[in-house]
């Protein structure tokens, strides 16, 4: 999702309070991504009970699950209860999927194929790189971005991850620490003060993209700071920050996530944070995010529901999904995300979205896309919260705590609370079946 919600909210209808407020180079995509779906889409979400009354044949399935992965079925690298059962239901006897399933996850420091490979091993049926969502994959459309040449931060195959991408010129972090010694101080045994060899010669940085936390936070974070601090050209001598900082990308602002420890982990969301801060206190401005991708932004659903339906025809259902279930363990992401994206597909002002894409001024067409690729056709989604993971309290004491919250997102507790609770993603799947009427061939 790129830029703000509360301008879609003012001008579109939308009873939506999540914001992403920053940074205007790619205003207007996720206009075009809604007036897109109102032009090609017109039904509303069907209620519950017309879900239930309707019988749906094996051989036709109008409804596809989006899982995400730690805290609902694994935990690191531990496969939680039911999981491995719950995977049976949505397979074959061959252990192939005959379900429409695709796995959404934050994670953002490795490519979706070693993610597919990993969750195949520990799950023991075959997960395909096209049934993977990380945070950065929204990141393929942004290709007004492509050809900048940015800064990219994170650990894992970073460069992999961004050519992947579409990005065709790239620094990583440590190759920017070799070719400018002197900027790394803070490990005194690192230091090297030998200057840039390149001088003026070395390319200015256009951007940066955040894609996962890093080893080094101290590292990461100055060399970042001087990059913005220096408007991309680190060779120039300057004594403040420009007036707009460079655009930032940035995937998954989690402040925390579940692993095998008893208590939340640190996620990129942290990592995030103290960038703002760092800047915020030496520059005395607001750090400015041209696009923040990953769950709950919407773009990253909407993308997800494109790979759904490719998921969908290649097992034979070539009808778009209707219908999607997206199951997670985290309220303020895997649920907020679910509820605003539903919002949106049961938004069916379509003059109010044109009129607000005509008011923004400018096209915000995909470059080099064929728009209709981007079009929505699904008629609801539903949020499944489950106690495996981030969540195991009563939902009732839930309180929204908007110190979790990235400073770009308003928070409407309303979307906090999920359509269903379930204590596992086994009940959470048989619970499905049961809304939709469908029996599963390994049943």
């Amino acid at each position: 999702m790129i830029a703000s919600f509360r301008l879609l909210c003012a001008k579109s209808g939308l009873n939506s309070t999540v914001c992403f407020k920053s940074g205007t180079e790619n205003d207007g995509h996720l206009l075009k991504f809604l007036l897109n779906r109102s032009l090609n889409n017109t039904k509303i979400a069907p209620s519950t009970s017309r879900l239930k009354s309707r019988l749906i044949q094996a051989d036709k399935c109008e409804f596809g699950l989006v899982f995400d992965i730690d805290g609902v079925l694994i935990r690191g690298k531990t496969i939680l209860p039911r999981t491995k059962e719950c995977i049976k239901l949505l397979t074959d006897k061959s252990g192939n999927f005959s379900i429409p399933t695709i796995f959404l996850t934050n994670a953002g420091n490795e490519l979706k194929s070693s993610k597919a490979a990993k969750l195949s091993n520990l799950l023991g049926v075959k997960i395909s790189p096209d049934q993977v969502v990380m945070s950065h994959s929204p990141l393929k459309l942004l290709k007004n971005f492509h050809n900048k040449r940015c800064l990219i931060s994170g650990q894992g195959p970073v460069v992999d991850i961004a050519k992947n991408l579409g990005f065709t010129s790239v620094i990583t972090i440590d190759e920017l620490r070799q070719y400018y010694p002197h900027l790394d101080v803070v490990d005194h045994k690192r230091r090297n003060f030998a200057p840039c060899v390149l001088g003026r010669y070395f390319p200015p940085i256009e951007a940066v993209v955040l894609f996962g936390e890093s080893v080094r936070w101290e590292t990461s974070l100055q060399l970042i700071v001087d990059v913005l601090m220096s408007n991309g050209r680190l060779d120039e001598k300057t004594t403040k920050f420009p007036d707009v900082n460079l655009p930032i990308l940035a995937c998954n602002a989690d402040m925390v996530w579940m692993a095998e420890a008893s208590m939340p982990r640190f996620g990129h969301g942290a990592f995030l944070h103290c960038l703002e801060q760092i800047y915020g206190k030496l520059s005395g401005k607001e750090l400015k995010y041209s696009a923040i991708v990953g769950k709950p932004s919407e773009i990253s659903y909407y993308y997800a529901e494109n790979v759904l339906n490719e998921h969908a025809a290649s097992i034979g259902y070539p009808n778009p999904i209707k219908r999607m279930y997206a199951i997670g363990d985290n309220l303020d992401t895997d649920i907020y995300g679910a509820n605003i994206y539903n919002q949106i597909l049961n938004n069916n002002n379509r003059s109010r979205e044109r009129r607000a894409l005509m008011n923004l001024g400018e096209r915000a067409d995909f470059e080099g896309e064929d728009e209709t690729d981007f079009v929505s056709q699904a008629e609801s989604i539903r949020s499944i919260l489950v106690r495996t993971g981030v969540f195991q309290g009563d939902i009732d004491k839930h309180c929204v705590d908007m110190n979790l919250a990235h400073k770009d997102m308003v928070i409407d507790p309303s979307l906090i609370r999920p359509h269903i609770i379930s204590d596992n993603c086994l009940e959470a799947v048989k619970t499905v079946f049961e809304i939709e009427n469908f029996k599963s061939k390994a049943q």
